[in-house]
């Protein structure tokens, strides 16, 4: 039974003396600046100590170490020299063997889910933006402590309270205290949540689970989102596990999430995972958010619960089941794999998918959700010069650095992803074998039980290589699917999408586009129209349009001929269907460095760049493939 606003119980386990401490300490709530003291017992002669530049499922460098100020050292009462080595290592002139211990501050204002924040109101820290690794000790337990006096004392409320993934060692029953990791790896995988949060917890499945939200309004309905978030767990569970369920690779798990005036993001970890969303997107009393007068908020919810879905998903897929090259982080530089596509593509194939298998949306509203990507997708022109395989290794430079020319370069192997995922799945159902069903749930089983079971610890079982997909899907199947790997994951054109839904009940409609898509632009409306990208081929780009024009107005030339050509002034993009009439060509008057230009654009016919409309037309169908 869910329960909400659930106190925490003071732990008190026992633990041998630390090899690696941190303190954690309130140094200036006011200029959100955390204090920490390092204590190595054992260090070696020039111990090096260094901070991540990125964070597992964020695949950016970003240089944690830039917030980092006022480095010392000690050993016993003796000051020792440190000195920066690079852009994120520091070496201390010390003695072996003798406990060393190193202070410094690190501001923490990025109020996401990747690296901290500090404020009177709430606080939180990943790992890799507070904790100097120890050459040669990553492998060794690692103790957190949390000081509570120090955040009181700096004027955040005394109601604080902890939520983390850690294993407590000794904590109050607010949570603050100490922690422990078997390693540095399952330290910066937990975060960490302070404040006066509401905290309410379940059970999926007999597995303790609790959430806990900052930034909630008054409204905020906590049952229900424990309800639904309830559903999803145990969802997930018996899709990974069936009835064996005690052989999920998590014993407790905890949702941490920031309810903001605008957000959305999430960072899954090993036992725990960090949300953003919008505080209107949150669930309220007296509000019944499946109807239509409330429609905005039922969409925002449902957002919400997918996000949660994904996350929950990557308990096993990505934080077990990984890239081999993932088998061991390397934290000082990017770590690069072909396979994102699987492992972020795949999860968001399913999260939707376990969110109707769950019964919090139906078919309909699970086609509208599938229709949506698709439809990004198509309407990306990058799609044709890019495979998923390409865009799951190129992550860190395109994907994560994203810029007005981003759609034309790149496909997000999110979405292309999903849609893999997607004909793989309805093409093993469409086929079978030997006149059983076989699906890509099976695929998924398979992977876990070929990867993560057997003999070994998490550092040395879960890496996959896709020669482990081919494989499975062989062994299941009795045929080979290199073709289908080497069309859609290492090619770049269309999947075979219409074809495949169509043999599961599912029809598509060519519906006209939106006159931006049909233009081949992306745009910010403000007294004017703001050219932010022009997509490749599109008549936008024939005209010449570039990122960083204003669009000002048009000129369009009347007939016959011989009368005055007629100047309008556009503030908004759907001006130019009022202006341009019947016109097949106009004149577009831009600004481009503050100066004026007249670009002549061919404007496109209605049907062209059609966006798709997913109809159901066999319901018998799609809930056998959507209902398993």
């Amino acid at each position: 039974m869910a329960k909400s606003n659930t106190p925490r119980k003071p732990s008190r386990l026992p633990s041998a003396a630390p090899a690696v401490h941190y303190k954690i300490e309130a140094a200036d709530i006011h200029a959100h600046l955390y204090g920490v003291t390092l204590t190595i017992a054992q260090p070696a002669a020039n111990q090096l100590v260094s901070l991540p530049v990125w964070i597992a499922g964020s695949y950016m460098v970003r240089e944690f170490a830039k917030q980092i100020t006022g480095i010392s050292a000690r050993q016993g009462k003796r000051s020792v020299t440190v000195h920066q080595v690079d852009k994120a290592t520091w070496a201390v002139d010390c003695e072996a063997g003798t406990p060393l211990t190193l202070h410094y501050q690190v501001h923490a204002h990025d109020d996401s889910v990747r690296t901290a924040w500090l404020t009177l109101q709430r606080g939180f820290f990943n790992g890799t933006s507070l904790c100097l690794q120890a050459e040669g000790l990553a492998d060794v337990p690692q103790q957190l402590e949390l000081v509570a006096e120090s955040f009181h004392a700096g004027g955040a409320a005394s109601k604080w309270q902890v939520a983390t993934g850690l294993t407590p060692v000794k904590t109050d029953r607010q949570g603050f205290g100490s922690y422990v990791a078997a390693n540095y790896d399952e330290l910066v995988d937990c975060p960490v949540e302070m404040g006066a949060f509401w905290s309410g917890s379940f059970k999926a499945c007999g597995i303790e689970h609790r959430f806990v939200v900052a930034g909630a309004t008054p409204t905020f309905d906590g049952e229900r989102l424990l309800r639904d978030s309830q559903k999803i767990c145990e969802t997930a569970i018996k899709f990974w596990h069936g009835n064996k369920r005690s052989a999920t690779p998590h014993k407790n798990y905890v949702f941490m999430l920031n309810a903001v005036a605008d957000g959305y993001g999430g960072l899954e970890h090993r036992n725990s995972t960090a949300l953003i969303c919008n505080r209107a997107d949150l669930p309220r009393h007296n509000s019944n958010d499946g109807a239509a007068k409330d429609a905005k908020q039922s969409d925002g919810y449902t957002t919400l619960l997918g996000l949660i879905s994904h996350e929950y998903f990557h308990t096993w897929n990505v934080k077990r089941l990984r890239p081999a090259e993932f088998a061991r982080y390397d934290y000082t530089q990017e770590n690069y794999t072909e396979l994102l596509w699987f492992f972020e593509g795949f999860t968001s194939y399913y999260d939707d998918l376990l969110l109707r298998r769950a019964g919090l949306i139906d078919d309909a509203h699970y086609l509208k959700l599938l229709n949506k990507t698709i439809n990004q997708v198509l309407q990306t022109p990058g799609r044709e010069v890019h495979s998923v395989a390409q865009s799951s290794f190129e992550a860190w430079t395109k994907y994560y650095r994203q810029d007005a020319n981003t759609p034309n370069l790149t496909v997000s192997y999110y979405t292309k992803g999903a849609l893999v995922a997607l004909c793989l799945d309805l093409t093993l159902r469409q086929h079978g074998v030997k006149n059983h069903s076989v699906s890509l749930d099976d695929v998924m089983r398979a992977l876990w039980a070929r990867c993560c079971t057997g003999k070994g610890n998490d550092t040395t079982r879960g890496p996959m290589l896709e020669g482990d997909v081919l494989a499975v899907l062989k062994e299941l199947t009795g045929r080979s699917w290199a073709a289908e790997f080497k069309a859609w994951v290492h090619g770049t054109r269309d999947l075979p999408l219409e074809e495949l839904l169509a043999h599961h009940g599912v029809n598509v409609q060519h519906d006209p586009a939106q006159l931006a898509q049909r233009l081949g632009l992306r745009v910010a409306e403000d007294h004017s129209v703001q050219i932010k990208t022009v997509l490749n081929g599109s008549a936008a780009h024939e005209a010449g349009f570039a990122p960083g024009d204003e669009w000002l107005g048009l000129e369009v030339v009347s007939k016959p001929p011989t009368q005055t050509p007629s100047a309008w002034r556009l503030k908004k993009l759907d001006d130019l269907s009022l202006y341009a009439g019947r016109a097949k060509k106009v004149t577009a008057l831009i600004s481009r460095d503050r100066q004026l230009l007249r670009l002549n654009l061919a404007l496109p016919e209605p049907q062209a760049n059609s966006t798709w409309r997913l109809v159901l037309d066999n319901p018998k169908l799609v809930s056998r493939w959507l209902g398993l």
